[in-house]
Parts: C-alpha cells; sequence; structure tokens
C-alpha cells in the first residue's frame, strides 16, 4: 500500500504529518511513500531528507493519485476535497462532532476516514495516542509562554540585595497537559498547585510537586470516561470555584487545560474573579479554541484587562513542531502497521480501536 504525505494548509500549522525517520521505517515495512513538495519545511524536514528515506517526493495531484492512504494532522481542507477519491483512506484529526459538514462532504467521496484524535485511552493504544503527546508537549509550552510574560522569575533567589520569593503557579485540570505543566513549573522552581474534578488525578499532581486543591463535599462519582474529563453540573462547579478561590487570588500564574470531549470547555474563571487576582498575574487559556475556559480569552490574542494578562494561545503543539511531528509521527506509524496486515488494510469493527476511530466507512457515516 502507498502512503501519502500532503502539506498542512491551516494557517499558524507548522507540523507534518511523517517525518522522514518514520517514512524510512514505513518503507522497510513494505509500504511506498510519496510526499507533497515543502510537506515537511516548517517542521525543518527538507524534500532531500524525504528522497533520502525513500519516498518520492512530487506534487499534491501526483500524491493524491497514487496514494492508498492519505495522512494529515488536521481536517482536510476544502481545497483537499476535489483529490480525493473513491475507495481512498484518510487518516488524521478530524473532529467529527463539530464539523458535520465536513465529514458529509467526505463521505460523499466515498472514501474511507479514520479521526486519531478517538483513539480510546487504553493500554495497547498508548502509542497510538495523538493527544497524549501533543497535549505533553503543549504542556510544557504553556508554562514558558507564560514565564515569559510573567514580569517576574519562578525560583526562590537569595541575593545581597534581598531574597525573591519564588512565583505561584495554579494549574487547571491534570490531565497529560496539566501533569506536563505541573512538572515543567516545578523544575523551574515556582510553587505549584492544581486542581481537577477527576480524583483520581490527585496522586499524580502530588507526585510531581503540586498541592492538589480538591473539591470537599461533592459527589465526584461519574466525572470520568475513558480517561477524560465529564460535563459535571454548575452545582460542582461553584464549590470547584470557592475551593480554588484563595489560591487563584494569589497566583502569579494560571494556566487552565480542562476539555469535555466533544463539548465545548468549561468555564471556570470569570471576570469577576480576575477583578480579584493580582495585578501582574498572567492566565494561559490552552482551552481558547475549544470555546475557552476563561471568560475574557480570544484565540491567538493577550487580552490585558483587570491588571491581569489573559493570552488565548491555540495550536501550542505547533509552535514545537520539530518535536510535535516527530511524536505525531509514530503515533501515525504505529496506527498505520496495526490497521494493515499483509498489504490490505484490516477494519475489524469488534476492535476497541478500530470502532473508536473510523468515521466514515466507503462512504458510510459511523459517527454522528
Amino acid at each position: 500500500m502507498k502512503i501519502g504525505v500532503i502539506k498542512e494548509t491551516k494557517p499558524g500549522e507548522r507540523r507534518v504529518a511523517l517525518t522522514p525517520a518514520v517514512v524510512k521505517n514505513l518503507i522497510s515495512k513494505g509500504f511506498g511513500v510519496s510526499v507533497e513538495s515543502g510537506a515537511g519545511l516548517d517542521s525543518h524536514f527538507v524534500d532531500e531528507d524525504y528522497v533520502q528515506a525513500g519516498a518520492e517526493v512530487t506534487d499534491k495531484k501526483k500524491v493524491f493519485d497514487s496514494a492508498d492512504i492519505i495522512v494529515k494532522i488536521n481536517p482536510p481542507s476544502e481545497e483537499d476535497l476535489p483529490y480525493f477519491r473513491e475507495g481512498q483512506v484518510f487518516i488524521g484529526m478530524l473532529f467529527p462532532y463539530n464539523q458535520p459538514e465536513l465529514v458529509e462532504k467526505l463521505a460523499a467521496k466515498k472514501v474511507t476516514a479514520f479521526a486519531m484524535e478517538l483513539i480510546p485511552r487504553i493500554s495497547r493504544a498508548q502509542n497510538m495516542d495523538v493527544l497524549s503527546s501533543q497535549s505533553n508537549l503543549a504542556g510544557y509550552k504553556a508554562v514558558i509562554i507564560g514565564a515569559d510574560a510573567l514580569e517576574k522569575i519562578f525560583p526562590l533567589m537569595m541575593t545581597a540585595a534581598g531574597t525573591v520569593r519564588p512565583a505561584r503557579v495554579l494549574i487547571y485540570g491534570v490531565g497529560v497537559a496539566g501533569l506536563q505543566a505541573i512538572a515543567t513549573a516545578k523544575r523551574l522552581g515556582a510553587i505549584v498547585e492544581a486542581t481537577d474534578i477527576r480524583p483520581e488525578t490527585k496522586e499524580e499532581a502530588e507526585s510531581l510537586g503540586a498541592k492538589f486543591i480538591q473539591v470537599e463535599d461533592a459527589d465526584l462519582k461519574d466525572v470520568s470516561e475513558g480517561g477524560y474529563a465529564k460535563e459535571v453540573s454548575e452545582e460542582f462547579l461553584r464549590k470547584q470555584k470557592e475551593a480554588v478561590d484563595k489560591s487563584l487570588f494569589q497566583a502569579d500564574l494560571v494556566i487552565t487545560t480542562a476539555l469535555v470531549m466533544g463539548r465545548k470547555a468549561p468555564r471556570l474563571i470569570t471576570e469577576e474573579q480576575i477583578k480579584q487576582m493580582k495585578h501582574g498575574a498572567v492566565i494561559v487559556d490552552m482551552a481558547v479554541e475549544q470555546g475557552g475556559n476563561v471568560e475574557l480569552s480570544k484565540p491567538d490574542t493577550i487580552v490585558e484587562k483587570h491588571g491581569v494578562k489573559i493570552i488565548g494561545k491555540t495550536n501550542l503543539p505547533s509552535l514545537l513542531a520539530v518535536n510535535a511531528s516527530e511524536l505525531y509521527a509514530k503515533n501515525m506509524y504505529n496506527f498505520v502497521t496495526f490497521l494493515v496486515k499483509d498489504n490490505q488494510l484490516n477494519i475489524d469493527k469488534e476492535d476497541e480501536i478500530v470502532a473508536g476511530t473510523l468515521v466514515i466507512e466507503n462512504g458510510e457515516i459511523l459517527k454522528k
């Protein structure tokens, strides 16, 4: 089977779905690979790197014409759609519940499509989990962005002129991104606190040196599913707000990471709370692309209000394009080699990984 890699066209996207090293591994497994010229350039992988790995480098039309499987990071663009042909396979992040019109257009081309962001969080799928690999990098970058915007240092510093107290960092959400944010902030010397609706995250946060803020007297049953947080009641969010407010008002840097699969991000910080925060504090809203955890945040904008900087940065992994591409490409390699057996696509819908990610099968939409 032949795999085609096309250039990402989403504004601000610098990643590529397959790196030369992974292309070489796929070719050693018997796959053919064609790559659109310039696809890896923003990730610092030049065409010659792909040629040396054994790939054919050509234009987009020829990639589509020759490939059995098209791999991407982002969903196909409107410009990509005319190139698809019946029976072709698409693998990438698709977000079918957020953009049903795109899914319908793909289905009309009678393709088969898999959504990488729907990989189930089970042990045998860990090496395919793109959300985890990309969120890990995003959590790191969020702290670096916050540290750069904060007008003070993170660590305790004792000097002849006096002692500089360490910065206080508060992290909402102890998933993959939140855990990496905790680890990064601790390495930089900050005092770190964290909160999450899932009680099972307490031990993980504390193992990295964070103080965990837990909602007392709350029903904590059924607040997570498949490793993701579920939507909770307004009463729960009120209790969480009360529990966290003291730390929020003392924090120098706040990072919000909370997402609910397939739904708008929960609102965790209101303008009224921001008014009570320290002047000079910084908030990095990692959920801004899904509606935001912070009332005043805007995508790719720094909002300064009530003495607080609110940074809404989309697509944080793209700012670390080299590492993000390397990890995504390895996830893709593991998924493709799982799906393709004896040079044939093996769609076993009884398998949890296939069932979780298969969105369209030969034009039939399976997830709406």
